[in-house]
């Protein structure tokens, strides 16, 4: 790389969550179980609606793309958090400091576009009925997820442009406990100010052009809602909303706050990045099953094949 000329560090630090032994095993098996969960939770996902016939419906296959999402989100980060835990020095060569930004730009990125389009789904499901099946071509919604891919892996090579072009002299401790861009910028020895304020107008642009159009779709979707006449009615289509709402307070509460407030090096910090990366990756198939009777249902027959052809 080209700046790796005028840099004179090669790797970086991270401080962590913990330097207390004790501490570090617990978090250690918290996240740990995390991860497992994670992993288990978003694969059993994948196959129940890989499996059923039932859930080859757009709504279902834009959440099956949010499962790997999610799968890979959480890889980005967690295996290397769970090592750090392990080690007494935590380090990262730059190269893969820079691998990691990619990656979760490009992981969170996607997630983002995908969020919108699910609303667009959902808009049309309840505001549109009877047009769904035009509105919601599978056509249309393969175009969908490539666009969201698309979309996020340009967002991520600008990002990723920004961090190869600062200069490391000295600094290499990242107080956190993965590579971000925010926390590399206190390190670099270069002008930052205009990284940080295109970071910003990017998270901004990436953000709002993502975050707008779930807003709009719900206001038309609560709209349609309180115009139902049928108590029994509103009860399903608020149902088959609340999931999709949760996962987008979850995903983008955390991560806006992360993007856009100043890095700090606090708790909070830790915590939205955490929160964003580990802990909403894990909750979006136990949201998603628990509150959809589609996917319980659904689960429940897998497990019946899978435990006759066992049997």
């Amino acid at each position: 790389m080209a700046w790796r000329n005028h840099s004179t560090i090669t790797e970086f630090i991270f401080i962590g969550l913990s330097d207390n032994a004790q501490i570090k095993a617990l978090l250690f098996v918290l996240f740990l179980g995390i991860f497992i969960l994670t992993v288990i939770g978003n694969l059993t996902m994948l196959l129940v609606i890989r499996v059923d016939s039932h859930l080859h419906t757009p709504m279902y296959f834009f959440l099956s793309n949010l499962s790997f999402l999610d799968l890979c989100f959480s890889s980005v980060t967690v295996p290397k958090l769970l090592e750090d835990l392990l080690s007494e020095r935590k380090a990262i060569s730059v190269e893969a400091c820079l691998t990691q930004v990619f990656f979760v730009f490009i992981t969170a990125g996607t997630e983002a576009f995908l969020l919108s389009m699910m609303a667009y789904d959902r808009y049309a499901a309840i505001c549109y009925p009877l047009l769904y099946g035009q509105m919601m071509s599978n056509e249309l919604c393969v175009k969908l997820v490539l666009l969201s891919w698309g979309l996020a892996s340009i967002n991520s090579v600008v990002i990723v442009l920004l961090a190869v072009n600062l200069d490391f002299c000295e600094a290499q401790t990242i107080h956190h406990y993965t590579c971000e861009l925010p926390s590399l910028f206190p390190l670099s020895c270069s002008d930052v100010s205009i990284n940080i304020n295109i970071l910003i107008c990017s998270t901004l642009l990436h953000g709002l052009g993502t975050f707008l159009p779930i807003f709009f779709s719900y206001v038309r979707i609560v709209s349609t809602i309180l115009s139902m006449s049928s108590t029994t009615g509103r009860s399903k289509a608020f149902n088959t909303c609340s999931s999709h709402l949760i996962a987008v307070i979850l995903f983008f509460g955390s991560g806006l706050v992360r993007y856009l407030m100043p890095t700090s090096g606090s708790s909070l910090d830790l915590l939205s990045s955490l929160q964003y990366s580990a802990v909403t990756p894990m909750l979006n198939p136990l949201i998603y099953s628990l509150k959809n009777q589609e996917v319980k249902a659904a689960v429940k027959r897998t497990l019946g094949k899978c435990l006759h052809y066992f049997g």
